[in-house]
């Protein structure tokens, strides 16, 4: 405590009277002086440097320009191309601010700013609308595999004291494992209109199997499988024009129409062969690989956008034009010319769709197909019902889209069956690729 009071006192007087003070001072209170001065000094020295290089990366930082926000993953389906209604809203409300909301914008605000689309919402919106404004050409490679396995009993009697059964007890089984390569190529017009070509590439594997074999015995079962090796299949052709685009208030509206050509095999005149150890089991000699007549399919598609998802639903009604074939029978050493008119059908499916991130988004949707009975006609006799060739095929679908690179998008879906006309379940991976 005395040396402080003494070196503050030194301090002010020999400001005053530094001669005097240095020689009145001994000697070696003259030298504790100097060092505490040069330990002052060292400090001094040690905090102006600490101030030059605070000083420095100040104004390396005002320097520099303002960082943008991060980008999200995955932008929501409001900001996605197309959809002009919702992200005109929200560039003039970004526009409203001026020079402050470019400033002092809140996090969401720029984000609504930024133009670029998530790759994963545009191809998601494609998906779903079923129209593609990525390139004016497009080419597609899919695979498709569904599998079908029913059971039938077939009760052939009468029952007696109302209790018992009297007469033959069979239960069939088909199993069908059904692969499809699909290559669709398409062209976009303007963003409005798109022509698509359709070539399906089949193979096919059916199995029979029935009780009763070894002369009717119901713990024997026979079995029969059919093969199909890969044959081209109804090669269709569609047009499609987006004539609404979706606005605050109105949805993407696609009408479009597909026309199937007969270029399959057809069902008709494939003739049934009877197994040698089962009398039960009758087994196609082949497979058909299309419907065997023409066809055409009027459709609609609507996509509206609630963010952050994307709703769809379409609506499509299928036409079967009456054809005529040299041979309509299914029996051996028969040949019966005749017509066929084949039930016309008409498909409706809603779903909802969102984007997971910048390459992954994700839609949920059912379908329903309905079918009606479809009629044959013998030359000089009168049309007939086939009682069994209504339909309704339900269908839960859970599908994905992949933006794999900047023109490779990778589709899969997963269609699981519903009813009983539905196959089991129908799995396909696609890979369309847009030049």
């Amino acid at each position: 405590m005395h040396r402080t009071l003494t070196f503050r006192a030194v301090v002010c007087i020999s400001t005053l009277f530094p001669s005097a003070l240095l020689f009145a001072a001994p000697d070696s209170d003259v030298e504790l002086l100097k060092k505490e001065l040069m330990e002052l000094r060292q400090r001094y020295d040690q905090q102006q440097k600490a101030l030059a290089v605070l000083e420095q990366r100040v104004r390396q930082v005002e320097d520099q320009p303002a960082a943008p926000p991060p980008k999200r993953l995955a932008k929501s389906p409001a900001d996605m191309k197309g959809n002009q209604g919702i992200a005109a809203a929200a560039a003039s409300s970004g526009a409203a601010g001026g020079a402050a909301a470019v400033s002092g914008s809140s996090y969401g605000q720029a984000l609504k700013d930024d133009s670029a689309p998530a790759q994963s919402v545009v191809n998601l919106y494609d998906e779903a609308s079923g129209f593609f404004g990525g390139g004016k050409f497009s080419f597609e490679t899919g695979i498709t595999y569904s599998r079908y396995d029913t059971r039938q009993l077939i009760l052939n009697g009468f029952l007696a004291l109302d209790s018992i059964f009297l007469g033959n007890l069979n239960l069939d089984r088909i199993k069908a494992d059904n692969w499809t390569l699909d290559l669709t190529g398409r062209y976009n017009l303007d963003n409005r209109w798109q022509f698509d070509v359709n070539v399906p590439v089949i193979y096919r594997e059916s199995t029979y199997q029935s009780g009763g074999a070894n002369g009717g015995d119901a713990q024997a079962t026979s079995e029969q499988t059919v093969t199909r090796d890969p044959t081209i299949g109804d090669i269709n052709f569609g047009v499609a024009y987006k004539f609404l685009d979706e606005s605050v208030n109105t949805p993407d509206a696609v009408f479009s129409v597909r026309v199937k050509a007969p270029t399959g095999k057809d069902p008709f005149g494939i003739k049934l062969v009877q197994s040698v150890d089962n009398t039960n089991v009758f087994t196609p000699e082949d497979l058909p690989t299309g419907n065997g007549v023409w066809s055409i399919s009027p459709a609609i598609s609507l996509v509206k956008t609630f963010d952050p998802a994307v709703l769809f639903g379409t609506l499509s009604y299928t036409h079967n034009l009456e054809e005529s074939f040299d041979d309509i029978s299914s029996t051996q050493n028969l040949k019966q010319p005749g017509k066929v008119k084949l039930g016309d059908s008409f498909q409706i499916g809603a779903g909802v769709a969102f984007a997971l991130n910048e390459k992954m988004s994700m839609s949920f949707s059912v379908s329903d197909l309905i079918q009606k009975k479809s009629k044959l006609k013998q030359d000089g006799g009168d049309w007939q019902t086939v009682t069994t060739s209504d339909a309704n095929a339900g269908y839960f679908n859970i599908g994905m889209t992949v933006a794999a690179t900047d023109n490779l998008t990778i589709v899969p879906n997963l269609s699981i069956g519903m009813t009983d006309d539905a196959p089991d379940f129908t799995f396909s991976l696609k890979f369309p690729y847009y030049f």
